[in-house]
């Protein structure tokens, strides 16, 4: 691989021309490499998650505020996972044409922040918005009385709104550390601090993803172990299709949220951890040039939730692909949603559902 003194990544905090004596308790920021591959790869693909981001998600936001009212409470989680994604698409055009014009930022340091921010926002509510609709989901499997007794919509609101609280003050000092630099003509936007509060950016950043990863992704983990213990062992009091309905819905949400931790989540706070370690344990150069290659490949796969979110909302939503398909299809609803039906013998009467969004709704709070 050529390492050359030009174009270095917009995640470095000097320009690639400046190489500055190395003190014991500075970084080695003196590696430059050639990133030609970043500056087709990360337009591309942000501009794929831009355009299927925003029209998912806004058919997304669409649908719950015109469509699946009143809320429940995994709807509420799903509303605010939608938000936070479409916030984050709507920020990429920026990011498309910094890297299309070889990282030449020209729209100011205050919108580098809050691009930068974006992307972390965006990242931690999404994870954290997904850790709710999994508890959600294991209590209405694991304790399915005491849900629905105790988790009401307007707790679900509270919970959303502590998430959006807390990922805000955890990415503040995002907001103060990430700035821009001036490399020859081109104004350089960066992910990371400037040299010598890189130590301080990276102690940070891993007390974040502590926070803001690693624990989320234990509770999932151990929320989907007891669903899957109680999935396989039949439930008293429950119908057999109301078994086969709440047990496929639980799969799904399964399968969907761990999708979208091993493309999105896992790998890029893999190689970011490795990116950043290599750097301040002044690792050579052809190796921390491996790690940065791979760091910038996981970048737009950590964006790409923004467009696998919305299959979670149709596969394991609460009556949301029934109702979008009805949209799409021009269908008016059935104003009577349930039918007497008549035993042969006259006298015993069964209530039958005619309506496929009334069946469903016996089992929507599970």
């Amino acid at each position: 691989m050529n390492y050359l003194r030009k174009n270095v990544s917009g995640n470095f905090s000097l320009p690639s021309d400046s190489l500055m004596p190395m003190s014991s308790k500075e970084v080695n920021f003196s590696c430059t490499f050639d990133e030609e591959f970043k500056y087709i790869l990360l337009p591309v693909s942000y501009s794929l998650v831009c355009f299927f981001g925003l029209i998912l998600n806004s058919v997304a936001l669409w649908m719950f505020i015109t469509k699946m009212r009143p809320w429940k409470p995994s709807t509420v989680y799903m509303f605010h996972l939608a938000l936070s994604d479409t916030l984050y698409v709507l920020s990429l055009p920026m990011l498309i044409y910094y890297y299309a014009n070889r990282s030449h930022w020209p729209f100011g340091v205050v919108l580098c922040k809050i691009v930068r921010f974006l992307f972390y926002a965006n990242l931690y509510c999404s994870i954290l918005f997904l850790t709710c609709i999994s508890v959600h989901r294991y209590l209405g499997i694991c304790h399915p009385i005491r849900s629905l007794t105790l988790i009401k919509p307007r707790h679900a609101h509270m919970v959303c709104g502590f998430v959006w609280t807390a990922v805000i003050a955890c990415l503040v000092p995002t907001l103060i550390l990430v700035n821009t630099s001036r490399n020859g003509n081109s104004t350089l936007c960066h992910d990371t601090s400037r040299p010598e509060e890189f130590h301080n950016f990276v102690t940070y950043n891993s007390v974040v993803m502590v926070l803001l990863f690693i624990l989320p992704f234990l509770v999932i983990v151990v929320c989907y172990c007891l669903m899957a213990r109680a999935l396989c062992q039949p439930r008293k009091g429950l119908a057999q299709n109301q078994q086969s309905s709440s047990r496929k819905k639980s799969i799904k949400l399964i399968i969907v949220v761990l999708v979208v931790f091993a493309i999105c989540f896992v790998p890029f706070h893999i190689t970011r951890t490795l990116y950043y370690a290599y750097r301040i344990f002044d690792a050579d150069c052809k190796t921390l040039n491996i790690v940065n290659f791979s760091y910038k490949i996981t970048r737009p796969l950590a964006s790409v939730n923004s467009c696998l979110d919305p299959i979670l909302y149709f596969l394991a939503g609460d009556h949301y692909r029934s109702k979008l398909l009805r949209v799409l299809t021009r269908q008016t609803p059935n104003t009577r949603s349930t039918a007497y039906e008549y035993a042969p013998n006259g006298k015993n009467i069964e209530l039958a559902f005619k309506n496929p969004d009334a069946q469903a709704g016996s089992d929507s709070r599970l």
